[in-house]
């Protein structure tokens, strides 16, 4: 009696600690299927949390808000570029327009196209080398410019003024520093998709 007792005691203890392990196998299986779901629900790449995409954004709003200053003399954002920087730099060429204010020389030419139009801007051939123009305001163009500054100068005013003055120092040196960090991972990506000369053809 004594042995069939202790043999059933046995088995039902292996049965009690079968049921265990399964259960804990069970429950590692569901929380194994929960941590995917999760990966799911969570993807590693997150567009509105992508600081590329958050930048680029933030730069389509700023123009798009920004045309409230110039759009009233029909011209858009390269032509307005354009202005800014003959107003600035008072004599320039397409070529150096293009290179500080980062655009392609096919939409240089045509703001620079439009604005001649427009009679805001004059070309005067480069003898040096007559496939390059020298571009200047007239004094219409003078005009807009001078008009449009002050009105520009408060539009980033009120763009900033929801930074709060402590910090705006430090948001000028991240937008600086984010920018010399972009122009030479440009830089970079240009060098290492140029061709190779002492590469054999």
């Amino acid at each position: 009696m004594n042995a069939r007792t202790d043999a059933t005691a046995e088995l039902k203890g292996d049965s009690k600690a079968g049921g265990k392990t399964a259960q804990i196998d069970k429950t590692e299986q569901t929380d194994k299927i929960e941590r995917a779901e999760d990966k799911l629900a969570q993807p590693p790449l997150q567009l509105g949390h992508f600081l590329p995409h958050r930048l680029n954004v933030l730069s389509s709003l700023v123009s798009q808000a920004l045309t409230r200053v110039y759009g009233q003399h029909g011209i858009g954002i390269p032509e307005w570029r354009v202005l800014v920087s003959l107003g600035q730099f008072g004599v320039m060429t397409g070529k150096a327009i293009g290179a500080r204010t980062h655009m392609h020389k096919t939409k240089v030419s045509r703001a620079v196209a439009e604005l001649e139009r427009r009679k805001y801007l004059t070309r005067r051939t480069n003898r040096a080398d007559l496939r390059e123009a020298f571009l200047s305001l007239t004094p219409a163009g003078r005009a807009v410019y001078d008009e449009l500054a002050p009105r520009a100068l408060e539009f980033t005013q009120k763009l900033s003024e929801v930074v709060a003055p402590a910090d705006r120092a430090a948001f000028d040196r991240a937008v600086a520093a984010l920018t010399e960090r972009s122009a030479k991972l440009v830089e970079e990506m240009q060098f290492q998709s140029a061709p190779d000369d002492g590469m054999e053809s």
